[in-house]
């Protein structure tokens, strides 16, 4: 809820990946350090009997279960009718996670997600059996689906790492490199979990202003260039200039949000980026002064200078 008494939409994470990736254990992980957050978990298992479920209920008994199918194909309707039932709720979780299927497509199910404007995409997480990856995307029943999960992700979380040396380590996601279409791998130690692939310090859509620092690692493998950045300018922004702008560091952002100027609009806009996903809407909260952007993703020095240099391209004055 905004000062302004607005509630915005609700956070959306897909969490993918084949089969055996460790992503009921991720979630549980996830779960077990989510402080004060309510979450709402959706959990689809490929069975008649979903253990998923089972397994997660033993860290929040808010868990809807959708058994029996690819959540994104024979029970969609079932989906798309349990998305209205949390969205419609008098008091609505503060984020809903979707557990995947492993042989289903994440970013299907967050277009069907995102079919209800009450919910916006905070990510696609794809986790990745790293031990096992080159096999099963060599494998002529299950590669073309796991090359699929990969390309939609909007981070990676690398598991089972302690299985294999560093040479072969380095192989595989030199492997990965090559189908994915983000450079967000981030390694999930002994079932360890980026806390920062799921939640930020704006949990509830409020835009600090004065936030520019480094993300606090949950994970001793976080790499020193995940990082937010802050970007503000009180010149209109060119809503296609920031668009290009937003793409040509797609592989480097996890997410990004703010309260936006365009140039030709009279209201505010609230901006939502995940991964290439770019989501711009008028804003019902109050009038702002100037535009503040918010982004969190892997930055060195020269890629946090060109982002900037980007963004305040994108004005109308340029």
């Amino acid at each position: 809820m905004t000062a302004s008494g607005f509630r915005g939409p609700i956070p959306l994470i897909v969490v993918g990946g084949y089969l055996g990736a460790g992503k009921t254990t991720l979630l549980n992980r996830v779960l077990a350090n989510a402080g004060q957050r309510r979450i709402t978990v959706l959990v689809n298992d490929f069975g008649a009997i979903n253990i998923d479920a089972t397994l997660i209920r033993e860290r929040t008994d808010d868990v809807i279960a959708l058994d029996n199918g690819c959540v994104c194909c024979s029970i969609g309707g079932r989906l798309v009718d349990a998305l209205l039932a949390v969205s419609n709720r008098p008091d609505p979780p503060d984020f809903l996670i979707i557990e995947a299927s492993g042989v289903s497509d994440p970013v299907r199910i967050a277009q069907i997600g995102l079919l209800d404007r009450a919910y916006r995409l905070y990510g696609i997480i794809v986790a990745v059996d790293l031990a096992s990856i080159t096999q099963t995307l060599l494998d002529a029943y299950v590669g073309e689906i796991t090359r699929q999960q990969i390309a939609g992700a909007t981070a990676i979380l690398l598991t089972k790492t302690d299985l294999i040396d560093e040479r072969h380590k380095a192989a595989a996601v030199a492997e990965l490199a090559t189908v994915a279409r983000t450079g967000i791998m981030l390694e999930a130690e002994n079932g360890a979990v980026p806390l920062e692939l799921f939640f930020d310090d704006n949990v509830t859509g409020q835009l600090p202003t004065n936030w520019s620092r480094s993300m606090t690692g949950s994970n001793p493998k976080l790499p020193v260039d995940f990082c937010s950045l802050l970007f503000r300018t009180t010149a209109p922004l060119d809503r296609k200039k920031l668009k290009d702008a937003l793409r040509s560091v797609s592989g480097q952002l996890l997410r990004a949000k703010g309260l936006i100027l365009l140039d030709g609009e009279a209201a505010t806009q609230e901006l939502h980026v995940a991964g290439d996903r770019i989501l711009i809407t008028p804003f019902r909260g109050e009038v702002v002064t100037e535009s503040v952007i918010i982004l969190i993703g892997i930055f060195d020095n020269k890629t946090k200078q060109a982002t900037l240099d980007a963004l305040a391209a994108a004005t109308s004055t340029q």
